[in-house]
């Protein structure tokens, strides 16, 4: 029996048109595994992968750590528990200061 998420997963759509074509390929696939498995299923706990909540500008926001061929990468989001549906909304992913700059004007 499949365990429907309470969880939506919302993008920017800045992600899709500015951020990831500027990533990897590979990092481009495992963002959308992000998205169908990780932030459905685990959003506070990324599966055990790297993350935590952020400060100042961003509070209330989270970043997901990537370390990808020697480059440090961020995944910016937000968990909304209200109002309903509850959702994870996704602002920038992008290398480590870009994607927080990014994060701060898209909030």
């Amino acid at each position: 029996m499949d365990i429907k998420s309470k969880y939506q997963v919302k993008v920017n759509n800045l992600v899709r048109k500015q951020d990831l074509p500027e990533l990897p390929k590979e990092l481009r696939k495992d963002f959308e595994d992000f998205c169908n498995s990780i932030f459905v299923e685990d959003h506070y706990n990324c599966f055990g992968l790297n993350n935590h909540t952020l400060k100042g500008d961003l509070r209330g926001y989270r970043a997901l750590e990537i370390h990808w061929n020697e480059v440090s990468y961020r995944l910016v989001y937000r968990i909304y528990e209200k109002p309903a549906p509850k959702r994870v909304m996704i602002l920038s992913f992008a290398e480590h200061n870009p994607a927080y700059e990014k994060a701060n004007k898209r909030k």
